[in-house]
C-alpha cells in the first residue's frame, strides 16, 4: 500500500531497544567453541531477537480499524526498524504498515485520523510535532491506503511530551510531561538550559527515591496536561497554545513512575482521573496511591475519590456515560502485591464501593462496556491471564467495601481461558477488543464478538504480525502439571519440551529448573522476549517451570505466604515439584541437570548454593540481577518498602534481624560448591550491581568455577538487543559446558 513521501519518520510508544554500544562480534563467538543451536524447525536466541515486536493494539471509536506499533530488529543490518501496522477489524482487505524510523507515538482523534508525535529539530531546539495522518479503506484496491500527505496538527514546547489521551466530546488533549519546580511547561527548556550550567554535577537529596529502577533523580517531576486539540469549519486539525498543569501546586506526580503511563490516567468530557502517590508519605516506604478528579480545563482543584485508608491503587477508568469511574486498590499501604479489588466510584451519587471483595483474584486492568451495563476486567487465574465480565449493579446508598448483589455482579463469568491479555477495549455491538500473547505467540490482536448474545462468544485473531518469523518453528505450548507442595498446597508447574522429544526415550534430555522473579510474580502463559522458556527448550533443555509459594494466580493465601519466608516454604515446593518431574519424566537425565533465575530466582540460585542437603545436584547455576546480601539489600534498593514488608521490617529491627539470620544466602557462602555464572546491570538500582559482584568474589576466592558478566548500561532487565544476544550466548555457553554429555 502506498505511503506518502516526506511522512514524517516516527515510531509509537515502544520500549525501544535502541543498541547503545558496539556491535558485537558474532563471528568470533561462534568460533569460540559455542554456537546456537540453528535450523528450520529450531527457534533460536537470534530468531527471538528478531521477531517482530508489537506492542498492544489500538482500535478506533467505531472499532473498524485497529493500529499496532511494531519494532523489528536486523541481525544483520544492525538496526532496528519500526512501523505501524493498521488494520480492518471487521472485514477482510488487507493491513497495511507505515514504515517510521524516529521516536513517537499515536493515537486515535476520530475513525479515520491518526495523531502522530514526533520529536523533530534538533539539539536544544527539539520539540514534538503533532501530525494528522488519514486512514481510507480503499475496496477498489482491496486493502488500506493513506490518501492524503501527514499535515501538521501544532507543537509542544518541549521533546518530552508524551503519555497522550484525546478526548473528543471535550476537544481536549490531555498529557504528561517533565517540569521544573515551577510547573511551568514553556519554560522547561530556559530551565534546562540553567540546570545543565549550574557549574557542578552533584545531585542532592533532602528525601528518598534519590534514584529510582534506572534513573537518578533529578529537578523535574512528571505532571498532566491539557490543551484544547479540535477539528475546525475547514477540516484542519488545530492544537492549542495554552498548556495547563492540571496538578500543578498540588503535590502530585503522574503517571506514577517508574512505569506509569496511559494507563495511570483517563480522560472524560469534563474531568480527568488519574493516580498519584500520596504527597504527605515518604514515597520510598509507602506504596500509598490516591485516585483524584479534576476539571479537563484546570478550572478546580483535584477531588480525592479514595477512602484514604487504601494502598496502592492502579488503572482508573470512566464508563461511557462519564458518571461512573473505578480503579483497582490493594487495601495495605507498603505492599505492592496485596489482592487488587474493582472499585465503583458513582460521581453523581458520590457513592464507592467494591465489587471483587470476595473473589480471591487480583484485577488488572478494567473497561466498561458500550452500554456501561458490564464492566470487563483482566487478572491472573491459574498461571493465564484471562477476562472475566460482571454486569455493573444499582449503586448502594451508602459508600462500602463489602455491598450485597446478585450473583451476575459477585460471580466473575470467564471470557478466555488461555494465555495472557493485556488492554481491553470494548466496542459497540458486543464486541471486545484485545492483545494476546502465549508461550507459542508474542502480541496479537485479537476480537471476540457476542458477548451481548446467550451463546458462546466468537474469537477472532486480527493480525498475524508474528507468523512468518515462526513459520515451521516447533514451539511447545507448554503442558501443567500439579503437586502437593508445602503445608499440603496444591502447586502448579510447566514443563516445555524441546524439539523432537519422544516419551520414552530415557535419560535423553537436559532438564533445567526455570525459577521466577518476584517473588510475587508466576511462570504464566505468556511470551518473553527476555525469559522466553521455549527460547531454552529449544536449545535441547527439558524445561520446569514451577509456581512455587508466593506466585500470584493462585489465590492471595499462597502469594502472601512468602513473607518473611523467602527460603522455606518455596523451596519445600522446588524440591517436591522437582520429584514430580523426575518420577514421572524418565526421559530427562538428573545427571544433566542445572538451573537458572532472576531477581527472587537470582536470590533462589545464590540460596540453593548454600544448601547442598535439597538434592537438586545441578551440574551448573545461572543467577542474573540475583538478592545476595539481603541485609545490605535493605538499605540499597530504591523501593524499601518491599524490603520491610517481605523481611518483618527495616533491617535493624528485631523481626526483620531474625529472619535475616535465618534466610540471607550470604550466611551459607561457606557451603557454595557448584559452577555459577553471575550477570548483573549496572544500572539496577532495585538489586544494586554490589551483589552479583560480591557473589562472584566469593565463588572466586572458594575456587569455584564462575564467571561474571556486567551490563553496564543495563537495568535489572536486559533490554538493547545486541546485549539481549550476548546474554543469551553466556548462559547458553555455561549452561551447555556443564550439562553436556561429555561432562
Amino acid at each position: 500500500m502506498r505511503v506518502p513521501p516526506g511522512f514524517p519518520v516516527s515510531a509509537l510508544g515502544l520500549a525501544a531497544q535502541v543498541p547503545l554500544q558496539s556491535p558485537l562480534n558474532y563471528t568470533s563467538m561462534a568460533t569460540a567453541g559455542f554456537a546456537f543451536k540453528e535450523g528450520a524447525e529450531i527457534f533460536s536466541p537470534n530468531d527471538l531477537v528478531q521477531l517482530p515486536r508489537a506492542a498492544t493494539g489500538v482500535a478506533n471509536p467505531a472499532g473498524d480499524l485497529v493500529f499496532v506499533p511494531v519494532s523489528q530488529y536486523s541481525l544483520k543490518e544492525k538496526k532496528n526498524t519500526k512501523s505501524i501496522h493498521i488494520a480492518a477489524v471487521e472485514s477482510t482487505i488487507l493491513p497495511i504498515d507505515v514504515p517510521l524510523t524516529s521516536g513517537g507515538e499515536a493515537f486515535w482523534l476520530d475513525d479515520r485520523t491518526l495523531a502522530h508525535a514526533v520529536a523533530e529539530g534538533s539539539d536544544k531546539n527539539k520539540v514534538i510535532s503533532l501530525y494528522a495522518l488519514s486512514v481510507e479503506i480503499d475496496s477498489s484496491l482491496g486493502g488500506l491506503r493513506l490518501p492524503d500527505f501527514p499535515v501538521l496538527i501544532g507543537k509542544f514546547p518541549t521533546d518530552t511530551a508524551t503519555n497522550f489521551r484525546y478526548s473528543p466530546k471535550a476537544s481536549y488533549l490531555v498529557f504528561s510531561d517533565y517540569v521544573h519546580a515551577d510547573g511551568d511547561l514553556k519554560k522547561v527548556k530556559e530551565n534546562d538550559e540553567a540546570w545543565e550550567n549550574r557549574g557542578d554535577t552533584a545531585f542532592v537529596y533532602d528525601e528518598t527515591f534519590e534514584r529510582h529502577w534506572d534513573t537518578w533523580v533529578g529537578p523535574k517531576r512528571p505532571s498532566l496536561f491539557s490543551v484544547e486539540l479540535q477539528k475546525g469549519l475547514d477540516g484542519k486539525w488545530v492544537l492549542g497554545t495554552i498548556f495547563t498543569n492540571l496538578l500543578k501546586g498540588t503535590g502530585h506526580h503522574a503517571p506514577v513512575e517508574p512505569f506509569g503511563g496511559t494507563d495511570d490516567f483517563d480522560v472524560s468530557e469534563t474531568d480527568v482521573i488519574y493516580t498519584a502517590k500520596d504527597p504527605q508519605l515518604p514515597k520510598a516506604w509507602h506504596t500509598k496511591q490516591n485516585i483524584y478528579l479534576v476539571d479537563i480545563h484546570g478550572l478546580s482543584a483535584p477531588r480525592e475519590l479514595t477512602s484514604g485508608k487504601q494502598g496502592a491503587t492502579h488503572g482508573p477508568v470512566f464508563n461511557t456515560a462519564g458518571d461512573k469511574v473505578a480503579w483497582t486498590e490493594l487495601a495495605r499501604d507498603g505492599h505492592e502485591s496485596d489482592r487488587a479489588e474493582l472499585v465503583i466510584y458513582d460521581l453523581k451519587k458520590d457513592v464507592r464501593y467494591t465489587l471483587t471483595h470476595h473473589w480471591d483474584r487480583s484485577v488488572s486492568s478494567i473497561a466498561f462496556a458500550h452500554d456501561d451495563k458490564t464492566v470487563f476486567f483482566t487478572a491472573g487465574d491459574l498461571a493465564r491471564i484471562k477476562i472475566f465480565s460482571l454486569q455493573v449493579p444499582p449503586t448502594p446508598s451508602t459508600s462500602t467495601v463489602d455491598p450485597s448483589f446478585s450473583d451476575e455482579s459477585r460471580k466473575p463469568r470467564e471470557l478466555t481461558s488461555t494465555g495472557a491479555v493485556s488492554d481491553i477495549q470494548p466496542r459497540s455491538n458486543g464486541r471486545l477488543i484485545f492483545t494476546r500473547s502465549s508461550l507459542t505467540s508474542p502480541n496479537e490482536v485479537f476480537i471476540l464478538r457476542g458477548l451481548n448474545e446467550s451463546g458462546k462468544p466468537v474469537l477472532d485473531k486480527l493480525t498475524k504480525l508474528a507468523d512468518a518469523g515462526l513459520k515451521g518453528k516447533s514451539l511447545d505450548s507448554g503442558d501443567d502439571f500439579w503437586f502437593e507442595g508445602a503445608e499440603g498446597k496444591k502447586i502448579q508447574g510447566w514443563t516445555i519440551k524441546p524439539p523432537g522429544f519422544k516419551a520414552g526415550e530415557k535419560k535423553k534430555w537436559p532438564i533445567l529448573l526455570a525459577i521466577h522473579g518476584g517473588p510475587e510474580g508466576a511462570w504464566e502463559d505468556q511470551w518473553s522476549n527476555r525469559w522466553n522458556l521455549n527460547v531454552f527448550a529449544q536449545q535441547g533443555y527439558f524445561v520446569v517451570a514451577i509456581n512455587p509459594t508466593g506466585s500470584t494466580s493462585f489465590g492471595q493465601e499462597l502469594t502472601d505466604a512468602i513473607s518473611e519466608d523467602w527460603g522455606g516454604k518455596p523451596f519445600v515446593d522446588l524440591q517436591k515439584g522437582w520429584k514430580y518431574v523426575l518420577d514421572n519424566f524418565p526421559e530427562v537425565d538428573p545427571d544433566r541437570a542445572v538451573a537458572a533465575g532472576a531477581s527472587y530466582g537470582g536470590y533462589a540460585i545464590n540460596w540453593i548454593q548454600g544448601h547442598p542437603e535439597y538434592g537438586f545436584n545441578f551440574k551448573a547455576l545461572v543467577c542474573h540481577d540475583g538478592a545476595f546480601g539481603a541485609q545490605y539489600h535493605g538499605y540499597s534498593t530504591d523501593e524499601l518498602f518491599f524490603f520491610n514488608y517481605e523481611w518483618g521490617g527495616r533491617p535493624w529491627e528485631p523481626r526483620a534481624k531474625e529472619v535475616i539470620a535465618k534466610y540471607d544466602p550470604i550466611n551459607f557462602v561457606d557451603k557454595w560448591s557448584t559452577p555459577m555464572l553471575v550477570i548483573h546491570g549496572s544500572k539496577d538500582y532495585r538489586l544494586p550491581e554490589t551483589d552479583g559482584i560480591g557473589a562472584f568474589h566469593a565463588l572466586q576466592q572458594l575456587g569455584i568455577p564462575s564467571r561474571l558478566v556486567i551490563f553496564p548500561d543495563e537495568n535489572h532487565w536486559v533490554l538493547n538487543h545486541q546485549n539481549s544476544l550476548k546474554w543469551h550466548y553466556e548462559v547458553f555457553r555455561w549452561l551447555g559446558k556443564y550439562s553436556s554429555k561429555d561432562e
